[in-house]
């Protein structure tokens, strides 16, 4: 266990705004960010979900046969799975409550 690191730390998740992307578009002075900005953040969401889920499926069959050394690694997996599961839910969420808003606005 010696190349190995104690604790792995979590990845930084990047968030791209209007700012800093090339293809802001501008029409009669007003920014709007493009189509795909919360596409890309969902699925980065998705895939971190995936990504955690599998980590903890893992961790709990290497237990399960003896082969996991330190046992706190699963609960510690377990709550970045929730974390990460949380996250999701909570974006989805926001969409519906957006999504409906804007059904509700007169044109």
């Amino acid at each position: 266990m010696e190349g190995t690191a104690f604790i792995t730390p979590m990845q930084p998740w990047t968030v791209k705004t209007a700012e800093n992307q090339e293809n802001t578009n501008r029409a009669g002075g007003i920014s709007y960010e493009p189509a795909g900005l919360f596409q890309d953040i969902l699925a980065n969401t998705v895939n971190q979900v995936r990504v955690t889920q599998a980590d903890v499926e893992n961790k709990q069959y290497l237990l399960a046969t003896g082969q996991l050394d330190d046992a706190h690694s699963l609960p510690i997996a377990e709550a970045k799975a929730s974390l990460s599961l949380d996250l999701l839910i909570s974006l989805r969420n926001k969409a519906l409550e957006s999504y409906s808003e804007l059904m509700k606005m007169s044109v």
